[in-house]
């Protein structure tokens, strides 16, 4: 008979890959009371093997034999598509480029996974393999970036409450990468050298346009030029994004601009049009700032209006300082100090201060450096 005591039940979301499996192992050293989750979020791979589930589930068994903990299993693909697939190919049909890993963390992973572990598996907290450090001060969590900054993941955590982080534990935040696969190394763990995963896992390694052509009906049309002069061909305005450089096939010499590579700078959902300009630093693909909506803010009741604060506009970008002004409930208009390159629509712009993750919301417009009809829309 066991009478060992433990601290609290940990319910890890365990997902057949190195991190999640290092978090486990670390949370039983520190003498949790652990048990882990795998959460199947997408069918189709059942025929298809998109997603490599298979080999997940199998490496997930691995992981906690070798621990010795129990593993549960469970199919969150219903929540899944109705949650975070129905708006991602919503937000492709209005021509915006969205981003569902943070939706699947909003919605799957600290709603219906942790309900499922604290109300079914009795659970007093979850726990993820995210890079992330979780902050307690003063009886407010705070959400900070991971020790190792070229892993740092609270860009895709910064939709998550109090709650939700009250019930959560990261312990990876204060390691690097390079130590947790040592870590799994050194206790003989089979996913040590496993490659991590990449891209959105309903597509996989399969090409993006391939997949989206299934759902989403497009028709090619013309690339124009800022004089709208006809240039060459698109495929449908689902394929593109803004600051797009690969795949647009516009090769050659065009407005005299030699060895100047070529960049989404706007999509003309109304007209079917792809606007196009030359050189990286072009006037058009640079915004002074954004307006953005669906806003969630991690520690509201410590904020006040205007904010002075850091902001990324997508993940791996640096962090660009910039007065966050409240519009109204729902809106907020950003203003960066120096312009910024592919703000893109649909992508989130997320806010700190120093390490802090403050929260973040859903790109609607960009405020561009050459004005154009978006200027009418900013106060």
């Amino acid at each position: 008979m066991n009478n060992k005591k433990y601290i609290n039940k940990v319910i890890v979301g365990i997902s057949g890959g190195v991190d999640s499996a290092v978090s486990a192992w670390l949370l039983k050293k520190q003498n949790y009371q652990v048990e882990g989750l795998f959460m199947k979020n997408w069918e189709e791979d059942d025929e298809n093997k998109q997603c490599n589930s298979y080999q997940d589930l199998n490496d997930a068994k691995s992981i906690c034999k070798s621990i010795g903990i129990k593993l549960h299993k469970i199919n969150f693909s219903s929540e899944y598509w109705d949650y975070v697939f129905k708006n991602f190919i919503y937000e492709y049909k209005k021509g915006r480029t969205p981003n569902p890993d943070i939706l699947c963390n909003k919605k799957i992973k600290f709603k219906f996974f942790l309900d499922f572990a604290i109300k079914e598996l009795k659970a007093d907290y979850i726990a993820t393999g995210h890079y992330v450090i979780k902050k307690k001060i003063n009886k407010e969590t705070f959400l900070c970036k991971g020790f190792d900054y070229t892993k740092d993941q609270s860009y895709f955590l910064h939709c998550l409450n109090q709650n939700q982080l009250s019930k959560s534990l990261f312990p990876l935040g204060r390691f690097k990468k390079k130590y947790v696969r040592e870590i799994a190394k050194n206790i003989g763990l089979s996913v040590a050298n496993k490659k991590d995963s990449t891209g959105i896992c309903f597509i996989g390694p399969k090409n993006i346009n391939i997949f989206l052509k299934k759902y989403i009906s497009s028709e090619s049309g013309n690339i124009v030029n800022t004089n709208n002069k006809i240039i060459g061909k698109h495929s449908g305005l689902i394929h593109y994004t803004i600051g797009q450089r690969k795949g647009l096939k516009i090769g050659g010499i065009k407005n005299n601009l030699i060895n100047k590579p070529w960049y989404v700078i706007k999509k003309d959902i109304l007209k079917n049009i792809l606007v196009v300009d030359q050189g990286n630093y072009s006037k058009n693909l640079m915004s002074i700032g954004l307006i953005a909506n669906q806003l969630n803010w991690i520690n509201k009741d410590t904020l006040t209006f205007p904010i002075h604060c850091n902001a990324k506009t997508r993940y791996r970008q640096y962090d660009v300082f910039c007065k966050v002004h409240k519009i109204s409930r729902f809106y907020i208009k950003v203003i960066f100090n120096k312009p910024v390159c592919a703000v893109t629509p649909g992508q989130y712009v997320v806010f700190y201060i120093k390490n802090i993750c403050l929260g973040g919301g859903v790109i609607d417009k960009n405020i561009p450096v050459i004005k154009d009809d978006t200027s009418n829309l900013i106060d």
